[in-house]
């Protein structure tokens, strides 16, 4: 990403814990962006001693806005670690959540086609973003070819990421809802080199709620089934899976 990258942590990749109390940086690899950085700098260079196509880091506290419905599309942002949620306003003023996005993953990609933000985008956690100007990734896209199809990949994944939600509002009761959904976190985290078994949910039940179509005392309750089932703990905004092979079961009906 950029000479940022300095401020890695030396542990290793593998299953590291999602940590609630320090904003731990993904490293370059495993971040969504690296394809479009690679791209730019060739794949055998450190990516921690170049500028690439980053040009800003910004720092956000739990609660502050990455940006607004209607402000025109600046940047897309690559969370280097923390979470952040997106939602969008109903016509009658209530919220619906469109969107948890952990360490790793990319924001603002859905604003291209309209050239606005078509969501907001608020922190849940300390977060820390990369930022890349729209204006400066499409000049490294005229130069270099093949950014584009790196571009094709990240979206793609996310039209994989809607057709889960999709399924997931629109077939499975209250107990698959949440199994898939937790589920879904095990893989991305995973995906991001942490465990798959232990992370950290910095939404509230609320906005797990909204986000699941469910009431808050729903979710509540189904938290409390699958404890009592010895299928994961809950510590604060810790949670640990202790059955993934029971919890796909469910997740699949």
């Amino acid at each position: 990403m950029t000479a940022a990258v300095r401020m890695m942590p030396t542990r290793p990749l593998a299953a590291r814990a999602a940590d609630s109390e320090v904003c731990s940086p993904v490293t370059c690899r495993d971040c969504g962006i690296y394809g479009l950085c690679r791209e730019v700098n060739g794949p055998d260079v450190d990516l921690r001693l170049l500028e690439t196509i980053v040009r800003n880091r910004k720092l956000f506290k739990r609660g502050e806005l990455l940006y607004r419905i209607g402000e025109p599309l600046r940047a897309i942002y690559a969370i280097r670690c923390g979470s952040v949620k997106t939602y969008v306003l109903t016509n009658d003023g209530r919220v619906q959540i469109t969107g948890f996005h952990i360490t790793g993953e990319l924001l603002g990609l859905g604003a291209i086609a309209a050239d606005r933000y078509t969501s907001e985008a608020r922190v849940l956690e300390t977060t820390m973003v990369c930022e890349v100007p729209l204006d400066v990734l499409d000049a490294y896209s005229n130069e270099i070819p093949s950014i584009r199809y790196q571009m094709l990949k990240i979206m793609s994944q996310e039209i994989l990421d809607n057709q889960e939600l999709m399924l997931l509002l629109g077939k499975k009761n209250a107990e698959e809802r949440l199994a898939t959904f937790l589920l879904s976190f095990s893989r991305r985290f995973q995906r991001r080199s942490y465990s798959p078994t232990k992370f950290n949910l910095s939404m509230s039940r609320s906005d797990i709620g909204n986000y699941l179509g469910m009431a808050e005392e729903t979710v509540c309750r189904v938290f409390s089934r699958f404890q009592d089932d010895q299928l994961l703990t809950t510590e604060r905004r810790q949670v640990q899976l202790l059955d993934l092979d029971r919890l796909k079961s469910i997740a699949r009906g």
